[in-house]
């Protein structure tokens, strides 16, 4: 029995445990009730104010508005925690899809758990791929290689050993191993010492937790917040001076300007936005795409480049050895003998390419080897070796990319005999090689040489290596893959295949697909570019060849800093840099598990169908968040400019603040089933990112037509019907609440709004308050609120203007989102 099931945990044991050190997680989330959740809502400044003010309004015994108030903002608070509160559960169970996971003994057996659970004392098995769960001492280790950067900044991965040392928290600590870093090749065990904020990581955790680079859709929201408060600041600084001077009431004048700016608040953006990405979310999980950041669902919209390896994207990935011949290309099987080897005794990253060696039977040469050592696979050298022993006589066995072996090869085999490598002899390797990438084939060369006998071997000799031969290894187009290039090409979507593989076998796979290779830029001439060069180079080409991690994420930075929303597919270790690096990373659930926690989205099966649905299912979302940003920021401001002009001739206030605190509740209702609306086909045909000076010209353009109308009910009220204080407050709340509810029909497309079928709830929920907005002063209610039935002779006005109204917004509208209806 080895030390670390010695020491594993039973369930009792571990549940006692989480219970002493809690999850293991290093910067945990405070988690909190839902009652706490509700109550945070009431502590938003506005909100405060008008607490406060009705706080004043029962001291000075105007209780009637007090409740008033006190109802408004309770009613609209329950309203957004609930809806938020279903967005948030929602997504919580989808992120737990995806959750991490690690390899536990627990109650003798090993066995896959969430990391959340893991506690000190838990056992765990590591591998290449592997994300370290915990802090954790080696008790077992194989050629184990850790990449500490996310710890220590290294960039080349270390050695860790299993030694009888105690255990340390310092990172070069050869025994031990740390949350935070990524096993790169080898195997071990370790017993867990130290778990979430009490592991290294965790004491550093505040410094290294930086917030992330804003995505396009923060950095809308942020312009968006910063244009609306800018606009809040003036008018309710203006309305305070006016209203105090023209009434001298300070507590009603301070309760009218904060109701304006509650009206001119989009308070339910937040919850809007949350509620149409976590619909998105749903439904694209329902097509197998899981989310695990609600906001990559907008960028997923945005993404107008797409990039990704070949092999799982435009390939199946089910690797199949077709061919082993030597270093002619004549029919051999000793270069899959030795490569057989190499795949069977390796500890490192079991690629696809060694599962397929490995499905063959077992030559009869490899049950005769013993493993000496092993010189793991990296991403620069791309190979990997091991030393073998036979008949006391040790032989290191390299398996890797041709050019790399070719290099190091100073002679070749070939029908049983041995010749120098010389340069006509390494044209004809080459055009064997060459050959079976024109065909389409994946390609590994073998080598061998025989070494003395040592402790230890490294990199260094790898070199003087005789070839044995070739291996080919099929890789046929998905039956799809074709069709999903051609659909994401109609949505807009440049895609752009960046690979390690070789630009002949990656030239005609793409052929085969449809996708034009043109002139295929390989890794080495990145090399010499400058970050300005290599973005022209970036738009300009499709296919990028022999590319190193570090190129790739090159290549990624430059095509963001030319103002692309980038999206990236990779499942491999290598991939985990530029899936953090791309606006939206996505993985496969086969994927690594440190590709797996840097992807922002995770395609349960593999496929470039669900990327066109996810793609469109983020346009969709974007669509709608955007009008309802439009409604707020048109109608919204055109009724509080028309308070502002009101407040300035009028004897009395415009509207009660008890008044605009409902009439923006009603309004706010009729939005809330804006996530369910249908998006115009011609809104989903192209990528789509924010644009700041859309808004604003829809808010000083849009907004005075609201106000026009205003005024022009101002007139009607005071010179047609005379009215007096009730009536006015009346007449005015039905009107501003029918037109800016009812503009919904007009400003949530870019067509003619007749040929654009709004949803069921949008259609129901606006007619609904427009109708309670109407009957509301006949009730005993609205005596309550202020309010008085008004004649027929008004409400035949009424449809007149709002059907005029209607009509001058949407030849406004016409002018305007023009704009949007082009890409970015």
């Amino acid at each position: 029995m080895s030390a670390a099931a010695q020491l594993g945990l039973t369930s009792e044991e571990a549940e006692a445990r989480l219970e002493q050190y809690g999850p293991n997680n290093p910067t945990p989330l405070k988690g909190s009730s839902a009652v706490l959740e509700f109550l945070r809502l009431f502590f938003h400044p506005l909100v405060l104010i008008l607490l406060i003010a009705a706080g004043v309004s029962i001291f000075l015994g105007e209780v009637t508005d007090a409740g008033i108030i006190i109802a408004i903002v309770g009613l609209s608070n329950t309203l957004d925690f609930l809806q938020s509160h279903k967005s948030q559960k929602a997504m919580e169970q989808l992120r737990q899809r995806v959750a991490s996971t690690a390899t536990v003994l627990r109650d003798g057996k090993w066995q896959e758990l969430r990391t959340a659970g893991i506690v000190p004392g838990d056992a765990v098995r590591l591998s290449a791929g592997d994300l370290v769960p915990a802090d954790a001492r080696l008790v077992e280790s194989r050629d184990l290689f850790v990449q500490q950067a996310a710890l220590t900044g290294e960039s080349l991965p270390v050695e860790k050993q299993a030694r009888s040392e105690e255990a340390s928290t310092k990172p070069d600590a050869e025994n031990m191993v740390f949350l935070g870093t990524s096993v790169v090749s080898g195997t071990a065990q370790a017993v867990v010492v130290a778990t979430g904020a009490g592991t290294a990581f965790g004491n550093i955790a505040l410094r290294l937790a930086q917030r992330p680079e804003q995505t396009a859709f923060d950095r809308g929201l942020k312009d968006f917040s910063l244009l609306l408060t800018r606009t809040v600041l003036f008018l309710v600084m203006f309305l305070v001076i006016v209203s105090m001077v023209r009434h001298q009431e300070p507590l009603q004048s301070l309760l009218f300007a904060v109701a304006l700016a509650v009206g001119l608040t989009p308070e339910f953006l937040p919850m809007i936005v949350s509620v149409t990405l976590s619909k998105g979310a749903r439904a694209m999980a329902q097509k197998k795409v899981i989310v695990k950041h609600l906001s990559a669902i907008q960028n997923f919209g945005g993404i107008d480049v797409f990039c990704s390896d070949k092999t799982g994207t435009l390939t199946s990935g089910d690797m199949k050895l077709d061919q082993s011949v030597d270093a002619l290309g004549k029919p051999s099987q000793r270069a899959f003998s030795m490569g057989y080897g190499n795949s069977k005794f390796q500890t490192g990253i079991r690629s696809p390419l060694d599962a397929a060696i490995m499905e063959r039977p077992a030559p009869e040469e490899a049950a005769f080897y013993k493993k000496c050592d092993e010189i793991p696979y990296d991403f620069e050298r791309r190979r990997l070796s091991i030393v073998v022993e036979r008949d006391s006589r040790r032989f290191l066995i390299t398996k890797g990319a041709p050019e790399g072996i070719l290099a190091r090869s100073a002679s070749y085999e070939s029908e049983g005999r041995t010749a120098p490598l010389d340069a006509a002899a390494l044209v004809q390797c080459r055009a064997t090689c060459d050959g079976f990438s024109r065909q389409g084939f994946r390609v590994l060369a073998v080598a061998y040489r025989e070494v003395d006998t040592r402790a230890g071997y490294t990199a260094d000799d790898e070199q003087d290596l005789t070839l044995a031969g070739f291996l080919a290894f099929s890789d046929p187009p998905l039956p799809d893959a074709a069709e999903a290039l051609a659909t994401l090409r109609r949505e807009g979507v440049q895609v752009k295949i960046i690979t390690g593989d070789g630009d002949l076998v990656t030239a005609h796979v793409c052929r085969l697909v449809g996708l034009d290779p043109g002139k295929i830029v390989l890794g080495d001439e990145l090399e010499g570019m400058t970050d300005a060069a290599l973005g022209h180079v970036a738009e300009e080409s499709t296919v990028f060849a022999r590319v190193s991690p570090a190129q790739k994420n090159r290549i990624l930075l430059a095509l963001k800093h030319r103002g692309h929303v980038v999206g990236f597919m990779g499942d491999g270790i290598n991939d985990a840099p530029s899936l953090h690096a791309a606006d939206v990373g996505i993985s496969v659930s086969s994927a690594v598990d440190v590709a797996r926690e840097a992807a922002d989205i995770i395609l349960v099966e593999p496929g470039l169908n669900v990327l066109a649905d996810g793609i469109i299912e983020g346009r969709k979302a974007f669509g709608n968040v955007m009008k309802y940003l439009l409604m707020g920021t048109s109608s919204n401001f055109g009724t509080m400019f028309s308070m502002a002009g009101a407040a300035t001739f009028l004897p009395f206030l415009p509207m009660l603040p008890t008044q605009i605190l409902l009439n923006n509740f009603l309004y706010d209702l009729s939005q809330v089933t804006i996530p369910t609306d249908n998006v115009d086909d011609d809104f989903l045909k192209k990528p789509r990112q924010w644009d700041i000076g859309l808004i604003r010209n829809f808010m000083v353009f849009i907004g005075p037509i609201s106000s026009i109308f205003d005024f022009l009910t101002f007139y009607v009220l005071l010179r047609v019907f005379h009215a007096d204080q009730l009536f006015f407050h009346t007449g005015w709340f039905i009107e501003s609440l029918a037109t800016q509810t009812l503009v919904i029909f007009v400003i949530r497309t870019v067509r003619n709004p007749l040929r654009s079928r709004p949803s069921r709830p949008l259609i129901l929920t606006t007619l609904l308050i427009v109708a309670a907005g109407v009957l509301l002063p006949f009730t005993r209610l609205g005596g309550i609120l202020g309010f008085v039935p008004l004649p027929g002779s008004f409400f035949a006005y009424l449809a007149a203007a709002t059907v005029v109204y209607l009509l001058l917004v949407e030849f406004g509208k016409r002018a305007l989102m023009a704009k949007i209806g082009k890409p970015r």
